[in-house]
């Protein structure tokens, strides 16, 4: 990537610096970049726990634009910075609309923006509802493999919710060495049920394919339970559910009651960006007044400062962390950019001289 001229701080008789380039970055390009490399990519998410762990970023809080006319709708600013060897900052804007699924359109869109660390220029924007759904998989598959260490390793899995999200993950589990002997579907929509199994069967999986008509029955005969839905309030509230003691992945983050995360043992991503905003364990601080109910991180887990009880349920909540989103989709930028293949914008920047 080409370094830029800084801001104004040369003399004006100086040799101009090389002006700042541009590229934008298709989602055609992003799913090239990131087909059928879900092991590097979970190690990528990996690593960047540990750098966030170790303090070696900046991950503010997310910034939420709610409309009164459309409350099941919102786009978010997930802004972040990055050290180690990605060294990158950005910021990625993403929208949930979930009516656009009625019209046959994704739920979620996105774009990703990348910043120079010297200069602060801006030299990517790239699709990034696929960067987000990667890494939104890849963190779950890594959290599956981390918290079954201290139990026998889940040979069933049950998806509550079967959209983009969910197939991301499944194809990530697959890709990073899962094999299971069931899987089951459940969906309030049975449209979506029967379009996820048809997915699932064209995979070539040898698991048994089972589409749930009830919550219960999904939950009960899995030992990998993975939540990805729009909840945006907890519908799931019967602890007895988990008697079983699974993992659970609550990927989407407010389908669980409080009953349930208390008779649970719990592990987040990050602790304050995930008590808020109403997801299940802000609703736990609510009740209860205090954090004693969270076990750790990943991170602490991934360090060995935690460990995942054998004789509980587990559940990970992870609320999403932007530097997951810049890691990824550096990831991609020097991938397209090592293939020759970066659209670059000419001229995107102008009247670049401070005096003209």
């Amino acid at each position: 990537m080409t370094h830029l001229l800084s801001a104004g701080t040369q003399p004006a008789t100086s040799v101009p610096a090389t002006v700042p380039t541009f590229a934008v970055i298709s989602g055609e390009q992003v799913q090239q970049a990131l087909g059928g490399r879900e092991r590097q990519i979970v190690e990528l998410v990996e690593a960047t726990y540990r750098l966030h762990g170790a303090g070696d970023s900046v991950n503010p809080p997310s910034y939420f634009l709610r409309f009164p006319d459309r409350p099941t709708s919102r786009i978010i600013a997930l802004p972040a910075s990055i050290g180690g060897s990605v060294h990158v900052d950005g910021v990625k804007w993403i929208s949930s609309f979930p009516e656009n699924v009625n019209a046959g359109l994704p739920r979620a869109s996105a774009v990703l923006i990348l910043n120079d660390h010297d200069t602060g220029y801006p030299f990517a924007c790239m699709e990034s509802s696929i960067i987000s759904a990667t890494r939104t998989a890849a963190s779950a598959a890594l959290a599956a493999d981390w918290l079954s260490r201290t139990r026998a390793r889940p040979t069933r899995v049950g998806f509550f919710g079967t959209g983009l999200i969910a197939r991301y993950i499944h194809t990530f589990l697959a890709g990073t060495g899962w094999a299971f002997d069931s899987i089951g579907v459940h969906d309030v929509s049975p449209d979506s049920a029967a379009g996820f199994s048809g997915y699932l069967r064209g995979t070539g999986t040898s698991a048994r394919i089972t589409v749930h008509d009830s919550a219960e029955a999904l939950v009960r005969s899995s030992d990998l339970v993975v939540f990805a839905t729009v909840a945006g309030r907890p519908h799931v509230t019967s602890p007895a559910w988990f008697d079983h003691n699974p993992v659970v992945l609550h990927v989407s983050l407010r389908d669980l009651a409080p009953e349930v995360l208390l008779g649970a043992a719990n592990f987040v991503d990050d602790v304050e960006h995930c008590l808020k905003a109403d997801t299940s364990p802000h609703l736990v601080e609510q009740r209860t007044g205090d954090r004693d109910f969270l076990n750790g991180t990943l991170n602490d887990v991934m360090l060995g400062r935690a460990a995942p009880p054998p004789d509980q349920p587990v559940i990970f909540s992870p609320f999403g962390l932007g530097v997951l989103d810049l890691a990824v989709g550096k990831y991609v930028y020097d991938e397209v950019a090592r293939a020759g293949n970066l659209r670059l914008v000419d001229d995107f920047f102008h009247d670049l001289r401070r005096y003209g």
